[in-house]
């Protein structure tokens, strides 16, 4: 989605054009690869740096455009949220210090949006997932006002059909709906390629499925989402959901998910994996290109392959096939798409030195994975890494069960280290940037272990999201000190800023853990469930969520003495024959100032806080409590 003449295909006739075009540039990559055209010999290594931007606040600042325009260079980009930047890196030839040159490239690049980033009091967060992230930043005026955005927007709405839906369960659980394709905003990579030849592509490829899981395990860093403790890498369940185009079926038909590992191993050559997907996935986008790529073949030049490249980066492989062309020279790459961002730079490299040594050494050391272990167990590895991180236990070659732990450090270390051996890199580079793994893996301190150590350490005091904006600002100091995860100590709360930075909004503070109660329930229910629950108001709510009244305390109470003094306690009645039908309501958004002034007003402790007519929350007297005891203690 790099591309900035990307458009959606208006007619029958302008999507019959796209295939025919797609269709083409399968037929001519089959004749490179069939006739040798394909670059061999040569093996350089890439990465694309995603993050985020944080405001004063520890917020999510929408402010990318403006940072670009002081930026010179096209590794700079725009992402699909604002508060995103992606930076493009050259590539490396593989050997000697090639990690460490990564590693000052990568900080000489962010180094320089860091320094723009500065201009507009912002600073730049390599994680995951930030934390400080909230439903209402995904709104479409967060959307980069780019066509290509809007486009990938407009056509991803229509193929769902509905609403987008998450839900992931981990130590809490998160169950939404959103409107919009802003939910892939939600997560930011650390993409790491390795140019191979074309006749050792299959093997590559194989073995980089092979690793993905102990890699991905030892590299977690992405546990929360929306304030909520889910996976160790959330962004696995976060971006196979915010990007699904699948609707429901009746029956149990198989359909295949525009992000996935994969079906299968390898057999033949790249094209099976491209031939899978266009058999199996449908384009969502075209390019306004006008390069026929049969004829660029026929009159001796090298084609880009627009079609090919434009549907390659809508289908989102865990490990993405990728053709390219530089110096004049076509070339296949392997791209690692499972690294989450950060937690710091000298992270990110070890990561990425750890995948190519890995899939180095295990090719020389096994050659052909696919008769080691069943298809399945490596992709069910997946999940186990990205649910429990360093906990997890694998499915092996022979079929053997082994932990992450163990496998990493007695198996693939050892083979990465070979690996990088005999990539020509440098001793040095191996010792420091595999120690790193070492270590990390050993003490168990991965990113998503820090987080949340620190965010245990920090409960009970403070608000959610007193405590989200602490480890996100935890984060920004500790990635400047340049230390690896597994030296940083952990977050503290006052490193929030205090309450004038964390106490603003509505959605800061509100309770989302709701007890509610049907119009038709007996008013009985709520009043034991106010007593059992210590609350003094419980929203009334239909099937659909939607705010219908509010039963307080008080109106309970004069019930009940009424109904005593009348009728000497006889039968109950319905909650809506007593609730408010228009209670006075919030927005998440809203400012506290604008809570406090509505209470006030109208004289209630309490308020529904709603959105799109649904019941998102609800903010009492009682969730400012945090706030005056943060207040005391400053």
């Amino acid at each position: 989605m790099g591309r900035h003449d990307i458009t959606v295909a208006r007619t029958p006739q302008e999507a019959r054009d796209y295939t025919r075009a797609l269709l083409r540039d399968l037929d001519s990559l089959e004749f490179m690869v069939d006739n040798g055209l394909i670059e061999s010999g040569v093996r350089c290594i890439g990465a694309e740096q995603e993050l985020f931007l944080a405001d004063a606040g520890w917020r999510a600042a929408p402010i990318a455009t403006r940072i670009l325009a002081g930026l010179e260079g096209k590794e700079f980009t725009t992402e699909l949220g604002l508060f995103n930047l992606e930076i493009n890196l050259d590539p490396l030839k593989l050997g000697g210090g090639c990690f460490t040159r990564l590693r000052d490239l990568l900080e000489t690049k962010i180094g320089l949006v860091a320094a723009e980033a500065r201009k507009y009091d912002t600073d730049l967060v390599l994680t995951g997932i930030l934390p400080t992230l909230s439903k209402s930043d995904l709104s479409t005026s967060n959307l980069t006002p780019e066509k290509r955005y809007f486009a990938l927007n407009e056509v991803m709405n229509r193929m769902r059909g509905g609403p987008y839906r998450l839900h992931i369960r981990g130590a809490d659980e998160l169950n939404i709906e959103h409107d919009n394709v802003l939910l892939e905003a939600c997560s930011t990579s650390f993409q790491v390629h390795l140019q191979v030849s074309a006749e050792e592509f299959v093997r590559f490829y194989n073995v980089a499925q092979a690793v993905t899981a102990p890699l991905l395990a030892a590299a977690v860093n992405s546990p929360f989402l929306f304030g909520r403790r889910l996976w160790s890498e959330t962004r696995i369940a976060l971006f196979q959901q915010a990007i699904d185009t699948r609707r429901t079926t009746s029956n149990v038909r198989q359909v295949t998910p525009r992000v996935r590992f994969g079906e299968r191993w390898v057999e033949g050559s790249i094209l099976d994996i491209y031939r899978e997907d266009v058999a199996r996935i449908p384009a969502v986008m075209a390019v306004s290109s006008s390069e026929n790529s049969a004829r660029v073949l026929r009159n001796g030049g090298v084609p880009r392959l627009d079609a090919l490249q434009v549907y390659n980066g809508t289908v989102y492989r865990w490990n993405r096939p990728c053709y390219g062309v530089g110096a004049g020279k076509p070339h296949l790459r392997i791209e690692c798409r499972v690294l989450p961002a950060g937690p710091s730079i000298v992270d990110e490299v070890a990561n990425a030195a750890f995948w190519v040594g890995s899939i180095l050494g295990v090719v020389d050391k096994y050659d052909d994975v696919s008769r080691r272990f069943p298809f399945e167990e490596a992709r069910a590895n997946i999940v186990a890494a990205a649910r429990r991180g360093l906990n997890a236990g694998f499915v092996w070659f022979e079929n053997r069960g082994i932990s992450a732990q163990r496998l990493i450090l007695d198996e693939l270390l050892p083979v990465a280290n070979h690996g990088l051996e005999i990539g020509g890199v440098a001793s040095e580079d191996i010792a420091r940037y595999l120690g790193i793994i070492e270590t990390r893996v050993a003490q168990r301190r991965t990113g998503a272990q820090w987080f949340r150590t620190s965010l245990t350490r920090m409960i009970p005091r403070g608000a959610t999201a007193e405590r989200m904006a602490a480890l996100t600002a935890a984060v920004v100091r500790r990635q400047c000190d340049g230390m690896p995860c597994h030296e940083w100590p952990l977050a503290e709360l006052k490193e929030a800023g205090g309450v004038k930075q964390n106490y603003r909004f509505v959605e800061q503070i509100m309770t989302v853990d709701l007890y509610t109660v049907r119009e038709d329930e007996l008013l009985d229910l709520a009043a034991v469930v106010m007593d059992w629950k210590k609350v003094r108001q419980i929203p009334v709510e239909d099937e659909d969520h939607r705010l219908i009244g509010l039963v307080t305390y008080g109106a309970v109470l004069r019930h009940l003495t009424r109904r005593d003094v009348a009728e000497g306690g006889g039968a109950s009645i319905p909650v809506r024959e007593v609730m408010d039908r228009t209670p006075m309501t919030i927005e998440p958004e809203a400012t506290l100032r604008e809570a406090v002034r509505l209470m006030r007003e109208h004289q209630v402790t309490s308020l529904p806080v709603v959105k799109d007519d649904k019941l998102v929350g609800i903010v009492t007297l009682d969730d400012f409590l945090p706030m005056v005891e943060r207040v005391l203690e400053e």
